[in-house]
């Protein structure tokens, strides 16, 4: 801490001393001359700094922009459910949104994984048990069905997560830890995050917020100002379990291809290309000796999958890298381009993969050596879990 030092007392110190000085009346030459009388001090007028009111065109902005949020909460909250859940070691809690007047909710699918009994909290306060209508683990998303009166499922209205932008207005609603309906705003961090998980697979085209997200949020709405879905909040990244301004949603496009099929089918039939790779690095340039500094590098080939089929190579040695636990499977081809667009790393792919279908067919840009070939390949189905 910095020590305070008081310049006002001091400057009183050195007014003291210079009117002594000045009351003994020395001369430029050292010498004295009779005191004189000292002047009675005079006091001065007291200032009292106000604040100037802003003006009142400023007010109505912030007005508006309150009655804009408060306008938003009292259409999209009816859409908004508080999901309880018990499953054989205990119980647990999370949100979600009605998608169509059906009583089909969007949810994630760790809510209701493993659940046993499924009970939902509508907005009048009321609780009706619920029924799991399909999951898609690889993507956190679930579909829940309830039986509950026509006026209090009100769909939430989907948005086009296309459109969302770095540093828009978000807003969650939700359950954290319970607390029902709370809502909080924050602003879009970034975009296309991706993330793996213990299955292998990636959820990709993660949206980023500073909105607070907390533990119960998990399912529920993210939105932009109109009050449409823009996301499904699904994780955070926080040492202490609390909400540390990085939260993840799920983008509502993947919704809206996901969330039909599981209504259909109960699964949604992800594509799949067939490969494990590596995001190349200016470390495996270095240590791989490799021609470009972007792309995809293939480590393995899934045998018999859609990129084995199509001709693609994989790794055919072993190398320790710097900076790398694991040894590095090397020599495979390069995908630097994919229909077209630019592949700068795994993520690029993934995340071009997750808007495709399987059975689409792909034309990946591929360099091999010294070569550079042009690969036709058609999207399996993939394996579930």
């Amino acid at each position: 801490m910095k020590a305070r030092f008081d310049v006002r007392r001091s400057w009183v110190v050195f007014a003291a001393v210079l009117l002594l000085l000045l009351g003994c009346g020395f001369t430029g030459d050292g010498t004295s001359t009779s005191p004189r009388a000292t002047p009675q001090p005079t006091a001065l007028p007291l200032v009292v700094a106000t604040a100037t009111p802003l003006p009142q065109q400023d007010y109505e902005s912030l007005e508006l922009e309150e009655r804009l949020l408060v306008n938003l909460v009292q259409r999209v909250g009816p859409s908004v459910v508080h999901i309880q859940i018990t499953t054989a070691t205990g119980s647990g809690s999370g949100s979600g949104f009605f998608y169509d007047r059906e009583g089909h909710i969007v949810t994630n699918n760790h809510v209701v994984e493993d659940a046993e009994t499924i009970r939902v909290v509508l907005a009048d306060g009321s609780q009706v048990a619920a029924e799991v209508v399909g999951t898609d683990p690889d993507a956190d998303l679930a579909v829940i069905r309830v039986d509950a009166p026509a006026d209090l499922v009100v769909p939430a209205e989907l948005g086009d997560s296309s459109k969302v932008q770095v540093g828009q207005w978000a807003i969650a609603i939700g359950n954290p830890f319970g607390l029902e309906r709370t809502v909080t705003r924050g602003i879009i961090s970034a975009l296309g995050r991706v993330f793996p998980q213990e299955s292998g697979f990636s959820i990709a085209n993660l949206i980023q917020t500073d909105a607070a997200i907390n533990p119960g949020n998990s399912g529920g709405p993210l939105l932009d100002l109109r009050g449409r879905v823009i996301g499904v909040n699904t994780m955070i990244i926080s040492e202490s379990g609390a909400s540390a301004g990085l939260g993840f949603a799920i983008p509502v496009n993947i919704v809206k291809k996901v969330a039909p099929a599981l209504i259909k089918d109960g699964f949604y039939a992800h594509p799949w290309l067939g490969i494990q790779g590596y995001t190349i690095t200016p470390e495996l340039v270095e240590a791989l000796g490799l021609p470009v500094e972007r792309g995809a590098l293939v480590g393995t080939v899934t045998a018999g999958g859609p990129a084995d089929k199509a001709g693609l190579r994989g790794g055919r040695r072993t190398v320790r890298v710097p900076g790398y636990l694991e040894p590095v499977q090397a020599g495979g081809d390069i995908i630097v381009g994919i229909d077209g667009n630019r592949v700068t790393g795994m993520d690029s792919l993934i995340s071009y993969l997750d808007f495709t279908e399987a059975g689409q067919v792909v034309v990946l840009d591929v360099i091999r050596g010294t070569e550079r070939l042009s690969i036709r390949v058609t999207l399996g189905q993939r394996p579930r879990r």
